[in-house]
């Protein structure tokens, strides 16, 4: 990876206030963000939040009615060539140039980015090796796959050095190990200094390779969090509990009731157990030293679901997520209650 990146000033991206509309949509109304430099930000929201128009205002593609945008301390609507020139952008979708090779590609990118030939050529090589596609280097670029494309396409994103990266949906297409390899690639340019900013929409994956998450919605932030866990101590999220003998499931539940600890509806299906709400691992170990203690069977206390996941859709939902309509008795799920009546 060191290959691909050079020391870089260390602001990222910072955007104020963004704001951009098409005729009466407005696609964009409020955004500002804050990638920093030696970081992966996720860039999180539902289809139509605004994502996609967001990313091409950060990438100088489009301009913003109002707002402000710097990349890597340069003002991006001043002097977007500069900006651009700090920047690697890779798309969801970019196609490539059907006739050309992947070297000739990434060699004509190193030209547009100011490189002799020579140096060009070198450092061609040098990214189709380090995306693996060596052997199709004299090869038409038509004979790639589509997750060979995404390879290549995150070469081409970096062939200039960026001192900020943007990626688009960039496991679209991946094998299980691009996956993997793409996503310790991004830990590995954040961790040489450079700002990574990732959209996606799959959740998991966003959050193994994420310092932080930036929550979009209609257009406009609606939160910021931490994914490093530093945050997590005094946050409520879902923990999944079950015993070894699913028919022993009232025992816990009653178990769990005379502790006060709030439970919800156990998830239909082939999961066991319950999820209760606890607010962070030490209360998690402090429950799970208590049941053991009073001698409750317990096979099974972790996270349902991750963070990330956790966290939109509290946003999403606007509280916290739930997984099923009621707390729990004994007896199961109690009814449902809507707009605060039965």
């Amino acid at each position: 990876m060191t290959s691909s990146v050079l020391p870089q000033p260390p602001s990222g991206i910072v955007a104020h206030g963004l704001a951009r509309s098409f005729g009466s949509v407005h696609a964009v109304r409020d955004v500002s963000l804050t990638a920093p430099a030696g970081s992966v930000t996720a860039l999180v929201g539902p289809n139509g939040s605004g994502k996609t128009t967001l990313m091409l205002l950060l990438a100088t593609l489009l301009r913003p009615d109002r707002g402000s945008v710097s990349v890597a301390g340069v003002d991006a609507m001043a002097d977007p060539g500069q900006a651009r020139r700090l920047l690697g952008w890779m798309p969801d979708t970019l196609g490539v140039w059907d006739s050309l090779t992947c070297a000739d590609i990434l060699t004509s990118l190193g030209r547009l980015y100011g490189m002799g030939q020579a140096e060009a050529a070198t450092r061609a090589r040098e990214q189709l090796a380090w995306v693996q596609l060596e052997p199709f280097a004299d090869r038409p670029a038509r004979v790639l796959s589509r997750g060979q494309q995404q390879r290549l396409s995150l070469a081409r994103a970096t062939v200039h050095r960026p001192a900020v990266l943007m990626l688009d949906e960039p496991a679209n297409g991946l094998d299980p190990t691009s996956r993997i390899r793409l996503r310790d690639d991004m830990r590995a340019m954040a961790a040489a200094g450079v700002a990574v900013l990732v959209s996606s929409h799959v959740l998991a994956e966003l959050e193994e390779m994420a310092d932080r998450a930036v929550f979009v919605s209609e257009g406009a932030t609606v939160a910021v969090r931490d994914l490093s866990g530093a945050d997590d101590a005094g946050r409520e999220r879902p923990y999944r509990i079950a015993g070894p003998d699913p028919s022993r499931r009232d025992e816990l539940v009653r178990a769990l009731q005379a502790r006060g600890v709030p439970l919800a509806a156990p998830l239909e299906g082939h999961r066991s157990g319950v999820v209760v709400r606890l607010r962070g691992e030490d209360a998690a170990a402090a429950l799970l030293a208590d049941l053991v203690a009073a001698g409750v069977p317990v096979s099974r206390l972790a996270p349902e679901g991750s963070r990330l996941e956790n966290a939109y859709l509290d946003l999403a939902l606007g509280g916290p997520a739930p997984h099923a309509a009621g707390p729990v008795t004994a007896a199961g799920p109690a009814p449902t209650v809507e707009g605060g009546r039965a």
